[in-house]
């Protein structure tokens, strides 16, 4: 190991067991969705005039290859930064305030894209080329306000030198909810208040997810985290972002499979969001996926089609003059839809069901008898089984366990809410633990990139996850 390297590791351990004595207070914030909610976590003030605190610090992240990467990151204080920053949730038609001061060696700025800003600052700030900016360690600080006059998913990121500040990790998520929304209404053709993306009932969902969407080149990193007094007084001149060649990927700041590990685990001090959407059958699953990174990904859902809504905060509709929120005729159905740098997407997928597939999803009389009474639509409400298929087995002979691989999404047999012996049997004779207990069917859901399936050329890794159907009787966390 070179003297750079015992360097960068000596740093990279003394922020992170920084970061692990911050972890407590963390805790703390104001979490809503992700701990066993149907909304996404983040900070949620749900008053008409929403005050948010945030501070630049430095700090790091770790990644799946094993290593750790120098960052500059948003938090509520200097101790609890986190990558990306806190996911911002208001209501529609709140005047929002964002007060941004800066513990960094460089001036810092944010701006928000998607809305209408005004900026204030006194001492210890400067106005920059883009906005108001927080000048290094005077103490200062800026106000942001804007009216959150549209609902939809949108993103904040720092307005100073941003080809280098968004990718040493100064970025994060603002989520604006219709005036006409209830988390514990389900929507009907008839509901008004209800859970919805937009204003329009067509924009309905069950749960929903964030799919925050990055890339960094750990070189440039390196380079500001070691970068001489010099350097850092005169903005890192010698940091080229035009040679930048990303290798690391991320969703919602961490790279598979620690996008599926729980949210707000110890472990990740500074990446307490994850990526784990699941579901039961015949639930709506909104995406919200945000394009916070230099490279285009095309992010890619198997078991079918999503429904692609909105971009940038506005519903896909040709009916514009009927607002607030017309409904979206203009949706495209994709199984892979990518979004461009400062981009954001709405989408639905599902509801899944397994239907017309030739083969009963729910197993055979022999191994789960049940019922199927179908409704109108020929599904049972109550399972969301398609009945035509009820009871008929997989139409191949399926190879004995013997010859398979068993991974950690398997649950022993191939249908929904049927677990089964994993083997191989434990060298004691007892039979090996499943990692799949609840019996649910899995489907990646990734960047269609391969490059972008590894962490610094490690695979897998990268930008993937896996979803989750789940039998109607397990309760999601």
């Amino acid at each position: 190991m070179n003297g750079t390297s015992v360097a960068r590791s000596r740093l990279a351990v003394l922020l992170l067991v920084t970061a692990l004595a911050a972890c407590s207070t963390k805790s703390k914030q104001t979490q809503v969705g992700g701990f066993g909610s149907s909304l996404i976590g983040g900070i949620f003030d749900p008053s008409p005039t929403p005050t948010f605190s945030l501070v630049a610090a430095p700090n790091v992240i770790s990644t799946s290859d094993g290593d750790s990467m120098f960052m500059w990151l948003y938090g509520t204080t200097a101790a609890t930064v986190q990558y990306p920053g806190p996911t911002l949730i208001v209501n529609q038609g709140a005047v929002v305030t964002i007060s941004l001061s800066n513990t960094l060696p460089v001036a810092t700025s944010l701006v928000f894209p998607g809305h209408s800003v005004t900026a204030t600052g006194g001492a210890g700030s400067a106005p920059g080329l883009l906005t108001q900016e927080v000048l290094p360690s005077a103490g200062g600080s800026v106000s942001y306000r804007f009216t959150a006059d549209h609902p939809g998913t949108y993103m904040y990121h720092s307005g100073t030198r941003p080809d280098l500040q968004v990718e040493m990790g100064l970025v994060g998520a603002i989520i604006v909810r219709p005036t006409t929304f209830s988390e514990a209404t389900p929507c009907t053709p008839t509901t008004t208040a209800c859970r919805k993306a937009y204003g329009d009932v067509s924009t309905a969902y069950d749960r929903e997810y964030l799919f925050f969407l990055s890339d960094a080149d750990p070189v440039l990193h390196t380079q500001v985290a070691f970068a001489s007094a010099d350097e850092i007084a005169a903005g890192f001149p010698s940091v080229d972002t035009t040679t930048r060649h990303a290798t690391d990927w991320f969703i919602n700041g961490r790279n598979f499979p620690d996008t599926m590990t729980d949210a707000g685990v110890a472990w990740f001090p500074t990446q307490p969001y994850n990526a784990f959407p699941r579901m039961h059958p015949g639930e709506r699953i909104l995406m919200r996926m945000v394009g916070a990174g230099q490279d285009l990904h095309p992010f890619h859902t198997h078991g079918q089609n999503h429904l692609v809504i909105a971009r940038d905060g506005r519903l896909l509709s040709t009916n514009v003059l009927s607002l607030p929120d017309p409904a979206p005729d203009l949706a495209v159905s994709d199984y892979t839809t990518t979004s461009v740098p400062g981009e954001t997407v709405d989408a639905i997928w599902g509801p899944w069901t397994g239907a017309r597939l030739g083969w009963d999803v729910y197993g055979t009389a022999q191994i789960n008898p049940h019922t199927c009474t179908p409704d109108a639509t020929g599904f049972d409400p109550t399972t969301h089984e398609y009945c035509a298929d009820h009871y008929k087995p997989i139409p191949v002979t399926l190879p004995q366990e013997a010859y398979l691989t068993f991974g950690p999404m398997y649950g022993g047999t191939p249908y929904v809410g049927v677990p089964a012996t994993l083997p191989p049997l434990n060298p004691d004779g007892t039979v090996h633990v499943q990692q799949n207990p609840q019996a649910g069917l899995s489907f990646m859901w990734h960047s269609h990139s391969e490059r972008e399936l590894t962490t610094n050329d490690i695979f897998i890794g990268g930008m993937a996850t896996m979803a989750l159907i789940l039998p109607m009787d397990v309760q999601i966390p």
